[in-house]
């Protein structure tokens, strides 16, 4: 158990940025929410898993929809209030704690807000190790964790709740609710018993993220023989995929989703070779001169070339020089049943998963 004030959120923010792997919202506006709910209302606490009590109700909140949105829109202070409240009427219990559902620049933040607005611990944990574009897409779907009841809540005030058949359903009908409310909403899902939550969430995620902005942050600091990018590579376990010039930028929202593909060329060591990265909110595959070398569930992220910054999809400009990098996902994506609802032939990829380690060392040959 400990404390997490403004200090902690901004390292928090710019880790979790580089675990939206391109989404999971802009760390700016994420940040700014989770420092003004500190300070008017004081620093949250964040417990681990094992801490929840057995009997204790766990509420986690995200929002859902397209993250450029959530740039325009932000948040409201009243959102998690008629979103809590909401769901303890419908559920007759007292919630205990919230926690995010998946990294990234807004939804590590927003558990921060909830937590800080209703005087809530946050648990270290969330259901992804990343972000992904789907509701369904959480290490919960795999245990059995049911994603209704979901509240949801957007900023003219208008509040529901929703029982649905499975979690892809409530995928389907909240995303056509995000639709006609204008792209956001802000949800509380997958609410659950403390032995469901450490059973099938990913732990140490607001740690981990923490540690990764602490260290982006602090990355220039001290010299060794390894160079800057080995050892932004080694601190995030990530491998190398390509260096290279923004040149080309596709971006559009379709059906509250951010669809988009960059284009790269290369530079340094890169030069003459080109690479693309297509995404659905979050980046999905990076390819070079034609050849996969990865995809999801894996990580695909780009960083600044020269500081080390993650770079969300909505932040990628013209002539922009980035290094992509390849980070292992989590464990539990790399089975047969993570791979069924997050793998390349999910988002209609015309390829098996092969982890990102693997195609680096088959390309190295």
């Amino acid at each position: 158990m400990r404390t997490i004030g403004i200090d902690e959120i901004n390292d928090i923010a710019l880790g979790a940025s580089l675990l939206g792997a391109g989404g999971g919202g802009d760390p700016y506006i994420g940040r700014l929410l989770a420092i003004q709910a500190v300070k008017e209302c004081g620093p949250v606490t964040l417990i681990e898993p094992e801490e929840i009590p057995d009997d204790a109700f766990v509420a986690p909140c995200a929002m859902v929809g397209a993250p450029t949105v959530m740039t325009e829109k932000g948040g409201g202070k009243d959102d998690f209030n008629r979103l809590f409240d909401r769901m303890e009427r419908e559920t007759g219990k007292k919630i205990y704690a919230t926690m995010p559902i998946e990294a990234g620049g807004v939804n590590s933040m927003l558990p921060i807000v909830a937590g800080a607005r209703r005087g809530l611990p946050v648990v270290d944990a969330d259901g992804m190790g990343r972000a992904f574009p789907e509701l369904q897409m959480v290490t919960f779907t795999i245990g059995g964790v049911s994603s209704s009841p979901l509240a949801y809540s957007d900023e003219k005030g208008n509040v529901g709740v929703m029982h649905n058949i499975s979690n892809k359903w409530t995928e389907d009908i909240v995303r056509s609710i995000t639709n006609t409310v204008g792209g956001q909403v802000m949800t509380c899902q997958y609410t659950m018993s403390a032995k469901k939550c450490r059973d099938w969430c990913v732990p140490n995620i607001v740690t981990m993220s923490q540690e990764l902005g602490r260290s982006i942050r602090s990355i220039k600091e001290g010299e060794d023989s390894k160079g800057i990018e080995q050892r932004f590579l080694d601190l995030t376990h990530g491998v190398r995929l390509f260096s290279g010039k923004v040149t080309d930028v596709l971006r559009e929202t379709r059906g509250a989703f951010n669809y988009g593909k960059v284009v790269l060329a290369g530079i340094g060591s890169d030069k003459g070779h080109e690479a693309s990265v297509t995404y659905q909110n979050e980046n999905l595959k990076c390819e070079v001169d034609g050849d996969i070398v990865a995809t999801a569930p894996d990580l695909i992220c780009l960083v600044d070339h020269d500081t080390y910054t993650p770079v969300p999809n909505e932040a990628v400009k013209y002539g922009k020089r980035v290094l992509v990098a390849g980070l292992p996902c989590a464990p539990q994506w790399r089975t047969e049943e993570g791979l069924k609802l997050v793998g390349p032939r999910y988002f209609g990829l015309d390829t098996d998963y092969i982890p990102v380690e693997e195609r680096s060392q088959r390309k190295g040959k």
